[in-house]
């Protein structure tokens, strides 16, 4: 699959060259089309890079990375990326103390999606840090690792998916893009954790659903008294 970055930072560096390894053809989009051309040449295994604009001209599959802005904000003209999956993998900018203000109203998400509305706009990839893709995906499969996504396109939710199978993360599918105001609320939650508990940077969630119990013993939910 051809996979484009918008932006050429932390997360798109980790996950580009994993699924470069993985065989796919990626490509690095920059501000600064040096830069991708410079991350390209350090991921190897074929990679390309260059403008924001040629990754997305590029990818069947997209990724924006950038944060506190939209897409039409990076590029020349959104147009491409019409009828492509798009995955915003982005989170808000934290205040230092960690002081959290009114919950969440819109999702960026769906400020992404709004940007770009003839985009298949899926939500994931927002809780993690990037150091956990230095773990083979053999690895983070054993982990158990959760990948929550949220998209009003279920092809394109399931295309993600797949891709985050291949870094050996588990896909929850979390619903429509509206969900991604929690999903998005998860990841300031396990930032806290990593940084503001000092967790570190490997702190994960990870999802279950458990059997449920043979017989109940403590009365269900029905009980009246």
């Amino acid at each position: 699959m051809k996979i484009g970055f918008i932006g050429a930072g932390n997360m798109a560096r980790s996950m580009g060259i994993v699924w470069a390894e993985l065989g796919h053809e990626v490509f690095f989009g920059s501000r600064d089309p040096a830069k991708g051309v410079r991350l390209a040449a350090f991921a190897g295994h074929g990679s390309l890079g260059g403008s924001n604009d040629e990754a997305v001209a590029f990818g069947e599959v997209v990724f924006f990375t950038v944060r506190e802005q939209v897409p039409s904000e990076m590029l020349e003209s959104v147009t491409p990326l019409a009828g492509k999956v798009l995955v915003d993998i982005n989170n808000r900018v934290l205040p230092s103390d960690f002081a959290m203000g009114a919950l969440i109203g819109e999702s960026l998400a769906e400020k992404t999606a709004a940007d770009v509305p003839e985009a298949r706009v899926v939500k994931g990839y927002n809780t993690m840090a990037q150091e956990i893709f230095e773990h083979p995906p053999e690895i983070l499969r054993q982990q158990g690792v959760s990948a929550f996504l949220c998209s009003d396109d279920e092809e394109a939710k399931g295309i993600v998916a797949g891709l985050a199978h291949e870094h050996g993360l588990i896909a929850v599918d979390c619903g429509g893009l509206r969900a991604a105001r929690m999903v998005e609320a998860l990841g300031d939650f396990i930032r806290y954790m990593m940084r503001g508990a000092d967790y570190g940077l490997f702190a994960t969630i990870n999802f279950r659903t458990i059997p449920a119990p043979a017989e109940e013993r403590l009365g269900g939910r029905g009980l009246q008294l």
